[in-house]
């Protein structure tokens, strides 16, 4: 049964190309189907920017949204009310809270990825403690892929997509002017991301060659010595490296090659080690591989950076439904009884490909991290083909090319 209050929504961390999906999913579930009187709830409340938003009480009603508007801003990329990187701590959540009551809130979906999870578990046990009733329900989503049991991510199939459509592109290029050709891929503990530029070969030539992943400890010996074996074979060397490479004690890549190559290493306001703001690593792989091969090696480097999150046309179709559908499991649940949680989704089968869509406990996923099985990952440099089958589906059917030889 569902309970009277108002809904509040909020879009949390990395925007995606499918993230607006998971918002008009909970939108039309909460309040009912058209021609239908609504689903006993009260106001639907975006919070502008998040957390940030609702401590602020800065929301934008929702429930009186035209259907064909809806249905737009579902198809638009990145996060329609905005986003926020706020880690909320217990003094935070109490704000969060008062705002809640303030405006009785009894719903609140959070859609994002670890760290949104944990933000909607600490809000979800602040209310518990003040014995005030709150449905809490996360939303998954994020590009890296690295929820735990989830099969995969909204977000990570569009954003693989891109990253699949750019290294097909990407081959081309480098197969017409010969070089060396580093793409750095974002992925800070998880190489989902980057493993999908294997989807577009189409044959042991194409590129890329070579693919690192933060799963397996990089060496930069190791990392030239396989550029010059392909650059032997092939005459040229498409690389993807994920950001997050680091060596056998777990030492950042991109900053131990700035420190060996003499440069200033760039943290962010967190402290971390800069990975997604510079283009760095790049720079600093290519000077050891004209160290190691020659000046004269055509050496050149690229960083995605946030083109993977949003690129407009890249959507798969998969992931654009499934955000949809996980949202309205969400409110599904929130509206037909007491419970709490997350949403994972699960898969039942791959031929043919099938999902469901399963509530886990927000512990069970909240600041956690999955990474890529170590079965995809060849000789630490390189990703199996069985690979192909787990992602297709997920990124959907990728533009036809044809060659002259």
């Amino acid at each position: 049964m569902s309970k009277a209050g108002n809904v509040v929504i909020g879009q949390s961390g990395g925007p995606t190309a499918v993230i607006n999906q998971s918002l008009v999913g909970i939108v039309e579930t909460m309040r009912g189907k058209p021609g239908i009187p609504g689903a006993g709830v009260g106001k639907i409340l975006g919070a502008r920017h998040a957390v940030s938003g609702i401590v602020k009480n800065d929301f934008i009603e929702l429930q009186n949204l035209s259907q064909e508007r809806l249905n737009r801003i579902a198809d638009t990329p990145s996060s329609a009310l905005g986003s926020s990187r706020d880690k909320p701590d217990a003094e935070y959540c109490a704000r969060i809270f008062e705002a809640f009551k303030k405006n009785d809130v009894r719903y609140f979906f959070y859609i994002g990825g670890n760290d949104s999870s944990d933000t909607c578990r600490l809000v979800n046990e602040a209310a518990s403690d003040h014995k005030y009733e709150l449905h809490a329900f996360h939303v998954p989503k994020t590009i890296d892929n690295d929820l735990m049991h989830n099969d995969h991510t909204p977000g990570y199939g569009s954003a693989a997509r891109f990253v699949a459509c750019a290294f097909m592109g990407d081959n081309l290029d480098n197969a017409a002017l010969p070089g060396v050709k580093i793409n750095v891929i974002m992925g800070r503990h998880a190489g989902f991301l980057t493993a999908a530029a294997m989807l577009g070969r189409r044959n042991e030539a194409d590129g890329p060659h070579l693919i690192y992943v933060p799963e397996a400890p990089f060496d930069s010996v190791k990392f030239c010595t396989d550029v010059e074996r392909v650059y032997s074979k092939y005459g040229r060397c498409l690389i993807a490296v994920s950001e997050g490479i680091h060596d056998k004690e777990g030492q950042p890549m991109a900053a131990k090659l700035a420190i060996q190559q003499g440069h200033h290493v760039e943290r962010d306001a967190h402290g971390n080690v800069q990975l997604s703001g510079s283009g760095a690593l790049g720079d600093f792989l290519g000077q050891e591989i004209k160290n190691y091969m020659g000046k004269r090696t055509r050496v050149r480097a690229d960083t995605f950076g946030y083109l993977q999150r949003c690129f407009a046309g890249c959507v798969s179709p998969t992931d654009a439904s499934e955000a949809r559908m996980a949202a309205r499991k969400a409110a599904e649940l929130s509206l037909a009884s007491d419970t709490d949680g997350s949403i994972a989704i699960q898969r039942v089968s791959d031929s043919p490909y099938q999902v469901e869509f399963k509530r886990i406990e927000l512990s069970d996923v909240a600041a956690k991290t999955r990474t890529l099985d170590p079965r995809y990952i060849v000789d630490g440099c390189n990703i199996d083909e069985s690979f192909r089958q787990y992602l297709s589906p997920i990124a959907g059917e990728l533009p036809p090319i044809e060659t002259l030889g």
